[in-house]
């Protein structure tokens, strides 16, 4: 009979993922719109040459077309800024890596992000949440089918009465660039000395300390439960 239950709940738990799998393909499918994305090994040559030559959106384009490949100094640009490499000018000034800076300030670092959960009904909740990185503390600053900015504004500020008590050191902030974060958001935070810090467009590793919580959720807990609403 254990056997049986155990059985039926794992089956009922795939049939929920899979369910979730086909919401999300056909949401990305219907927003689908816009420039075709460059082809990823052409995106891999031109971050590869950039990193080994420490050459910019003007040098690359002539240097690919002796390749046989043709790319627009737009696109070269584009694809270095999504991926966190600054024009050569600034490469070559530049003496600390994003890594140095990581390790160098995780006793005095803040990261916020948010996930998302699907209930039984394909309701997407988001929880939205910070991380002390030094102790690894976590703080849920709330949960919502609908968050907007003036929501995660209002956490914010809950957040940093939070921070006065718990005494962490905290000089800065790290954030990705959801629309949700606005000015006023960053003032929040500035007003306390903590410099917000944003990550490059669409390099999730950029920060690794909230994906890695992410994960850890997900495999240890939520995978493992049906969210009712």
């Amino acid at each position: 009979m254990e056997l049986s239950e155990r059985t039926h709940t794992d089956t009922l738990l795939r049939w929920h993922r899979d369910l979730v799998r086909k919401k999300w393909t056909y949401a990305a499918a219907k927003n689908r719109g816009g420039r075709p994305r460059t082809d990823a090994e052409i995106e891999a040559l031109v971050l590869q040459l950039a990193r080994e030559n420490g050459w910019g959106g003007g040098k690359l384009p002539g240097e690919l077309k002796k390749l046989a490949v043709t790319i627009g100094e737009t696109t070269v640009r584009d694809i270095l800024r999504c991926h966190g490499i600054p024009p050569a000018p600034e490469r070559h000034r530049r003496t600390t890596s994003w890594r140095t800076f990581l390790k160098h300030y995780r006793h005095q670092l803040l990261v916020c992000d948010f996930f998302t959960v699907e209930t039984l009904r394909l309701q997407t909740l988001y929880i939205f949440f910070f991380i002390e990185v030094g102790p690894r503390r976590v703080h849920l600053a709330g949960i919502t089918a609908h968050p907007t900015a003036p929501w995660v504004i209002q956490q914010a500020r809950n957040f940093v009465w939070q921070l006065e008590e718990s005494g962490y050191p905290a000089h800065f902030l790290l954030r990705d660039r959801d629309s949700k974060y606005t000015a006023v958001f960053n003032a929040i935070f500035e007003t306390e000395a903590i410099e917000v810090i944003k990550t490059p467009v669409r390099a999730p590793k950029a920060n690794a300390f909230a994906e890695r919580w992410i994960r850890s959720v997900r495999e240890e807990c939520l995978d493992r439960l049906m969210m009712l609403d």
